[in-house]
């Protein structure tokens, strides 16, 4: 069981200051601050699969007629909190979505294709498993994580139960001092969730790039991720190095 200590904030007050004890056993301090480095791409894919891996309540957004964006995030935190949560590497796979029926300005998705549904979410260890499915009610599983780094860019292969999951590649874009502010979907209790986040570090956009590239393996997620017939050229790659605050989801609509 998760027990949430001394909350000082009301029961839907996302950014109010409070504890929690996970099932692990550690106790965080929540809004969350974390530091790491984050490397990720923007790809466009079928928008009706895409709305298919969607809760109710969201929409994917358009890139192209028949196309909407997805995005993966290759993750290593070197500080979680406080330090209860040792360091640990993770990989996201985002359906950049809005909860209301509007456009985004494209600049908008560039700069903010780490926010959206978080569909998949495969961590190292079992406490950053423990921290995201007890908190926000995320889809973490434990699995085999390795990241090969060199100044220009990190290639990522990711295995879950034996089975290969993905190989991700991205080249590093040039990155300039920044804050930046996006949020992350979810459902928890059959409630659809939207948590804050903001980022303060490092941050760097490429447009329109080729440096970037995803290969799929043989596990389940992996061949409905490739159904959804993921574009070749990346709509976008980019870095964030430096801190990410995490806030407590906040209720947007239930889910069905």
């Amino acid at each position: 069981m998760t027990r949430r200590d001394s909350p000082t904030g009301g029961p839907n007050d996302g950014r109010g200051e409070r504890s929690v004890t996970l099932s692990t056993g550690e106790t965080v301090s929540l809004p969350l601050s974390t530091e790491g480095t984050v490397l990720g791409a923007v790809f466009s894919a079928r928008r009706d699969g895409l709305r298919e891996l969607l809760p109710a309540g969201l929409e994917p957004i358009r890139v192209a007629p028949r196309r909407a964006a997805v995005t993966f995030l290759s993750a290593s935190y070197r500080r979680v909190g406080d330090g209860t949560i040792a360091p640990y590497d993770e990989f996201a796979v985002v359906v950049p979505a809005v909860h209301k029926p509007t456009a985004v300005p494209f600049a908008s998705l560039l700069r903010r294709g780490a926010s959206g549904y978080v569909w998949f979410l495969p961590v190292t260890t079992d406490p950053a498993r423990a921290l995201g499915t007890d908190v926000w009610g995320f889809p973490k599983v434990v699995a085999d994580i390795s990241h090969e780094d060199d100044a220009s860019r990190r290639r990522t292969t990711v295995t879950v139960d034996g089975e290969r999951l993905l190989a991700f590649e991205a080249k590093r874009p040039k990155a300039v001092r920044r804050r930046e502010s996006g949020g992350a979907y979810s459902v928890e209790g059959g409630r659809l969730l939207r948590a804050p986040v903001e980022v303060d570090g490092d941050v760097g956009v490429w447009p329109y790039t080729g440096a970037a590239s995803v290969e799929f393996g043989d596990h389940p997620r992996a061949r409905r991720l490739r159904s959804l017939d993921i574009g070749g050229r990346a709509l976008a790659r980019f870095v964030v190095d430096g801190e990410t605050v995490f806030a407590v989801g906040e209720p947007v609509e239930p889910a069905r």
